[in-house]
């Protein structure tokens, strides 16, 4: 078979040729097409549900909302695990399938059963939802939305400044309408700001004087807030539609409903018994900018296996758009955009290709000798690139910095180097003339062909265990081997095809074969080493197994990691108070936090943004007293503080030990945080879980087991969280 590919390559050359660069037109079509990322999503499928209960305390959302909602997921097919979390006014769920299930498969299992946990939850307690479909490479774009001026705190009305209130108007109702239009983005989730609400301040002296009941106010505004239709009248050969409108479109339509009427038939309105404004709704969660004080911020959250890097450059663009409509004093500006981070990602995983391309060709033209040979193998390399895109297109797979960044250039270029190598010999040897140069070429290539399929095949076997990987491990892993083996299949068939093909064209008038300088130099080095080691070969056997076990011994004290750390040019920092701290004191340390740290490295950080508690859509469940501190960096180079990344995070913990006492901090990065809270559901490299029953007793164990754990050589940031302190006022 391999004698035939060859033969048929040689014979219908022209047809190879024009075949190999129609692939090579589709390869950079698939390379325009192929979804970028900084990493593989290692995110396991999984579906959030996401309850808001503001009334209830977290054993009564454990109790009422959690537990009964768990109970009607569990069974589900292919369903692995199910973990939840139930703070004050929030339940979350997640419950994770099984690795390839698919995710809308699972989302639909999950909504069919949505309709029975809503049933199992108390009425009024709260509505079961469904989390957007995306992962934790999803936050892709975050910005935030200011005002100029901003209302001082407290202020009652925003005649002549803006209201956190007003900015968040503007954000959900102007800015996420539109960004949610962007193909890709399948949520825009709000942090900070005021939810605006209608509120009604009853007076219970006038509800006492008017003998009105609490339930009678509550049925009358819902009886009075809705529209009716009456289908129509003939009034001189026309048709009138009839509509009763009652929506409620203002303040002033909730002061005048009428709850009751007098004696002697004087209506009873809203007004006469409360005070009706615009008042925000009861909030779980804060946001901060660059220490001025509270903001909001909108986060673009991109749909599972879109384009990170097409859909944060349209986010951008439509924001671009948004800017000049927006009132004035309104401004839009970006902290957090994956396009940066991905560039950066391009053009180290380029860097790395094009230098790893030029240096292969160097040594080809080093040790061919043969300048024609060198170029026609070097243009393997592009064209094995192309071929592995296309194929990567139709695997679902993105390039990243793991898939394309694993591939080698040596090995891709090592059938065509083999068969041009001894092509170049039989042609010195033989010295043909016309068409006998087709004839010897294919004989050259016939010659050394099974040895180059078997070479090839053996690497991609080498290959083949990892893609046995499941879970986490296959996720990181399987792209890498995936994109290795396409790169050599396609480099094999181009060595059997493409290089016997150029080769009647390259050397149709023949060719010297020369040894080159270097190689020169190399076998009067190697020669007469060569020539001791067989005439001692047991010491030469003895040498090497000794060097092998020495290299044994050394591996135990190299280390090991799952993947190297990824510098994203940030800096995620989490911030823990005590339990019982107010989101207004949170706030107000955030801002402190911010100011303190601008001042003191002014030329090491550029943003920093602070999101205190959660949003109303709690894809993030956290309390008032954790906040996630996003702190965007200047480029390395201009560092003053400190010359690296880890002595800058001492300089900071430093700086906050004095100048924000009475909090504790733990530092990450910003994909490296959600990635790893999405798939263990905590924020750190290593989690221990602790179950029982008696929470004293857990908390007692869990500070026990952290001073254990902190005394490891290594250990970072160990800390117990949180389960106990919140203060409750309860009324029996």
């Amino acid at each position: 078979m391999i004698e035939r590919l060859i033969d048929f390559s040689i014979r219908n050359r022209a047809l190879v040729i024009l075949s190999v660069l129609l692939v090579g037109a589709l390869g950079l079509r698939a390379a325009q097409q192929l979804p970028i990322d900084v990493v593989p999503d290692v995110t396991n499928v999984q579906v959030q549900i996401l309850t808001t209960a503001p009334a209830l305390g977290p054993l009564e959302v454990e109790k009422f909302i959690t537990f009964p909602v768990e109970t009607v997921m569990s069974g589900l097919p292919h369903l692995e695990e199910v973990r939840s979390l139930s703070k004050f006014g929030l339940s979350s769920v997640t419950i994770v399938f099984e690795e390839g299930t698919d995710i809308y498969f699972a989302r639909q299992l999950v909504a069919e059963r949505l309709a029975e946990a809503r049933q199992a939850v108390p009425e009024g307690y709260g509505n079961p939802t469904m989390g957007p479909i995306s992962t934790g490479l999803g936050e892709i774009y975050q910005f935030t939305v200011q005002g100029d001026p901003m209302c001082p705190p407290g202020e009652p009305d925003g005649e002549d400044c803006y209201t956190p209130m007003e900015l968040r108007t503007v954000l959900d109702w102007y800015i996420a309408y539109q960004l949610r239009s962007v193909p890709g983005v399948v949520e825009v989730n709000t942090f900070g700001g005021e939810l605006k609400t209608y509120e009604v301040r009853l007076d219970p002296a006038r509800l006492t004087a008017f003998d009105i009941a609490l339930g009678d106010v509550f049925e009358a505004i819902e009886r009075n807030n809705a529209n009716a239709g009456g289908a129509y009248i003939q009034q001189s050969g026309e048709q009138l539609l009839i509509r009763g409108e009652g929506l409620i479109a203002n303040l002033d339509d909730i002061r005048h409903i009428v709850i009751a009427n007098r004696h002697e038939g004087t209506p009873i309105t809203i007004n006469e018994v409360a005070e009706v404004v615009n008042a925000p709704m009861v909030r779980q969660g804060a946001a901060t900018y660059q220490g001025q004080g509270e903001t909001v911020i909108g986060i673009a959250m991109m749909l599972m296996g879109a384009n990170a890097r097409e859909v944060s450059r349209e986010v951008g663009a439509k924001l671009e758009e948004i800017r000049s409509t927006l009132p004035k004093g309104v401004t839009v500006e970006a902290f957090y955009d994956r396009t940066d981070l991905v560039d950066r990602t391009i053009r180290t995983v380029a860097t790395n290709l094009i230098e790893g391309g030029v240096l292969v060709v160097i040594v080809l033209l080093l040790l061919l000798g043969n300048v024609r040979g060198g170029i026609l193998v070097a243009s393997v390399i592009p064209l094995s690139m192309l071929g592995a895109f296309i194929a990567m297109r139709a695997a679902g797979l993105s390039g990243n910095l793991m898939s394309l960044g694993a591939i080698d250039f040596g090995l891709i270029v090592d059938g065509s180097v083999v068969i041009v190598e001894n092509v170049v010999r039989v042609l010195n040897d033989r010295r043909p003339d016309g068409h006998a140069v087709r004839s010897t070429v294919r004989e050259a290539a016939v010659e050394v062909g099974r040895p180059v399929v078997f070479a090839v095949a053996i690497i991609i076997l080498v290959y083949v265990p990892i893609l046995s990987l499941r879970g986490v491990e296959g996720k990181m892993f399987q792209p890498m081997a995936l994109t290795v083996v396409f790169a050599l299949a396609v480099s094999l068939v181009l060595a059997l095809t493409w290089v016997p093909a150029l080769c009647t064209f390259v050397f149709k008038k023949g060719v010297v074969e020369h040894e080159t300088w270097l190689l020169r130099r190399i076998r009067a080095w190697y020669a007469p080493r060569l020539e001791r080691s067989l005439a001692l070969p047991k010491r030469t056997l003895a040498l090497a197994v000794g060097v092998f076990a020495l290299s044994l011994g050394v591996v135990p004290f190299l280390g090991a990691e799952f993947v190297p750390t990824l510098e994203e040019g940030a800096i995620a920092m989490h911030a823990i108070r005590l339990p019982s701290v107010s989101l207004e004191e949170s706030v107000k340390a955030t801002t402190r936090l911010e100011r303190a740290l601008l001042e003191r490295f002014p030329d090491e950080i550029e943003t920093i943004v602070s999101k205190t508690g959660r949003p109303e859509v709690a894809t993030d469940p956290m309390g008032v007293e954790l906040s996630d501190v996003i702190i965007m960096l200047h480029p390395a180079s201009e560092w003053s503080a400190a010359s690296t990344k880890e002595g800058l995070i001492e300089a900071i913990q430093q700086t906050l030990h004095d100048e924000v006492p009475g909090q504790r901090f733990s530092f990450s990065q910003p994909i490296e945080m959600r990635m790893n809270e999405l798939i263990s559901g905590v924020r750190s490299d290593v989690a221990v879980s602790i179950y029982g029953e008696d929470l004293e007793a857990l908390k007692k164990a869990g500070d026990d087991l952290v001073k254990i754990i902190g005394a490891v050589p290594g250990a970072a940031d160990v800390k117990a969280e949180q389960s106990a302190g919140l203060p409750v006022l309860r009324v029996q």
